[in-house]
């Protein structure tokens, strides 16, 4: 009987022990989950921000070179006069300008003068009103 009593007391003894081994390998594992979670957590958001800024430099060269590219144009006095004749209606001097209106245009060229003003109903005060609340007249 004592040779059993003996295996029993050292199988509770083991069965401690392995329970407190569990216990302190599984608090061991998640030590080192959470220490190196972090340091990981912040490698992937680095490379993520690492992509966006490559990217967004990609496309500031792209702007660079096309930019670049308009000076390039700009720089030809041939070309600003044509702009100038083109979007700001300039004419040289000597010349007549022309401006052609077809039944279909409606005020593309600016304006001509044409247009009445716009009709007085009220008060300034009783306009403001009615354009607040929304109601017409």
């Amino acid at each position: 009987m004592g040779r059993s009593a003996s295996m029993a007391r050292a199988s509770r003894l083991l069965g401690r022990l392995t329970t407190r081994r569990a216990a302190l390998l599984a608090l061991v594992v998640a030590a080192l989950a959470l220490s190196i979670a972090v340091p990981l957590r912040t490698y992937f958001s680095q490379k993520t921000d690492l992509h966006d800024q490559l990217a967004q430099q990609q496309s500031l060269e792209a702007q660079l070179n096309q930019l670049q590219q308009q000076q390039a144009q700009l720089s030809d006095t041939a070309e600003v006069k044509a702009q100038a004749r083109e979007r700001l209606h300039y004419v040289m001097p000597g010349e007549t300008p022309y401006v052609v209106q077809l039944p279909g245009d409606t005020g593309s060229t600016g304006s001509t003068g044409t247009s009445a003003p716009p009709t007085s109903t009220g008060a300034w005060y009783q306009q403001l009103w009615n354009s607040a609340v929304g109601s017409p007249g």
